[in-house]
């Protein structure tokens, strides 16, 4: 096993510190060679990497000493425009200044071409961590777990819809589990076969699903952490093979109307002493109580939204059920060893920040000694538009803190407004209509 490694199952936030200080001695050395380069990552919050390349001998040093990134990148626009300095947000955007990255060395992959991809943490130059960075807000949650004795383990399914030069998906059909009707596929797979291997990310399975184009990459359960870190390094690694192809690879939550690329959250939690909790217990009554008042975090985008009102395995009632894939959350695996997969959130979603909502909903359940409603009866519906997600972000306050909750409603009020200053194909086949 490398110092890189990510080990099956969960980690404590300390045993995560020390494999972070075995691996930096081990990324030392690869970066003491000549033409090494180092990509600094920073997960924002539209479930993309801020990133800076550093290269030898200058790389080594930034293990020490950190690397500067502007300080917006927590308060942009997906098109990198500030949002509007209001409340928190104002402090990273007053004079855009830097914050300071720090290479968390667990998380290093290998991009090939001497060059080694980490992700980063971010702090201000006062050394005071950056609270909005979503890393710091899954931390704080693993933090809260763990003084109930408690570790999750995590894995993300990301579904992807790989489409040619002309903007057709790469098979003309849904293609659920099979091999034919894949040949068009195959290039491409093989390719991205190869780079997730040599990355050492630890691919659990991969599948072509019900979509057109549509396709499945699974990631081994793991701590919580890596698995989000780990997700966003695939989708960096799944574009950069499809680009080479010709190809665009699309995470957006609705790729058309009725169809949908999920982003689901497989969890399941351990004591620290390795024993299995019962989760179907205040866990799950926590999740399901407040999954409503998350759903702008499981949906962050206009095109959320009509993944979960038309999308047919998206269900928007909140209810729990044993191996059903029709309920919005899943019991899946045997008795003795049970995990909950939870299909709110689409592809678009960003997962530190999912991971963290569920670790906090639950958590208040497990503290306030809820009880779940029995299978199969909903507890609510998620919100169906954008405003009414808006809406609800007080209770995010209460879970994640104020100022994630003032992040969330500047980035879902921005969607918002510039959605309704769009003019779109939808609204000109509506106008010729009406002619």
């Amino acid at each position: 096993m490398t110092a890189f490694a990510r080990p099956a199952g969960p980690r404590s936030l300390a045993d995560r510190r020390a494999a972070a200080e075995a691996g930096e001695a081990v990324l030392r050395g690869v970066l003491a060679e000549d033409g090494a380069r180092l990509l600094l990552l920073v997960p924002d919050p539209h479930a993309r990497f801020a990133a800076a390349e550093v290269a030898a001998p200058f790389a080594a040093s930034v293990l020490d000493d950190g690397y500067g990134v502007c300080s917006y990148v927590f308060a942009w626009t997906p098109s990198r425009e500030p949002l509007p300095a209001s409340g928190v947000l104002g402090g990273y955007l007053e004079g855009f200044g830097d914050l300071r990255m720090r290479p968390d060395a667990a998380s290093a992959i290998p991009l090939g071409d001497r060059t080694w991809a980490v992700v980063c943490d971010a702090e201000w130059p006062s050394g005071q961590v950056a609270e909005l960075a979503p890393r710091e807000v899954l931390r704080g949650q693993l933090a809260a777990l763990e003084g109930l004795g408690l570790v999750p383990s995590v894995g993300i399914e990301h579904e992807v819809v790989f489409r040619d030069a002309a903007g057709a998906p790469l098979t003309a059909h849904g293609v659920d589990y099979a091999v034919g009707g894949t040949e068009r596929l195959a290039p491409l797979l093989r390719d991205l076969r190869t780079a997730l291997d040599e990355a050492g990310l630890g691919v659990e399975s991969a599948r072509a699903e019900c979509h057109p184009g549509q396709y499945e990459i699974v990631l081994r359960h793991r701590d919580a952490l890596a698995a989000c870190d780990d997700v966003l390094l695939q989708q960096l690694i799944v574009r950069r093979v499809a680009a080479r192809h010709d190809v665009t690879a699309s995470y957006l939550a609705a790729p058309e109307t009725g169809q949908g690329n999920s982003g689901h959250v497989h969890l399941s939690l351990s004591t620290v002493d390795g024993s299995a909790p019962d989760l179907l217990g205040g866990f799950l009554a926590g999740v399901l109580r407040d999954a409503r008042a998350l759903t702008a975090v499981w949906a962050p985008t206009w095109n959320s939204y009509v993944r979960l009102r038309t999308a047919p395995f998206s269900p928007r009632d909140v209810r729990w059920g044993h191996d059903d894939r029709t309920a919005s959350v899943r019991v899946a695996g045997p008795p003795a060893n049970r995990r909950l997969e939870f299909r709110f959130p689409g592809a678009d979603a960003q997962p530190h920040l999912v991971v963290a909502a569920l670790l906090a909903a639950g958590r208040f359940g497990l503290e306030e000694g809820l009880t779940p409603p029995a299978p199969g009866v909903a507890a609510g519906s998620l919100a169906g538009s954008p405003w009414e997600a808006l809406s609800l972000l007080d209770r995010v306050g209460k879970l994640l803190g104020e100022d994630v909750a003032a992040q969330v409603a500047a980035l879902l009020t921005e969607e918002i407004d510039t959605g309704l200053a769009a003019v779109t194909d939808f609204q000109r086949q509506r106008g010729a209509l009406r002619s």
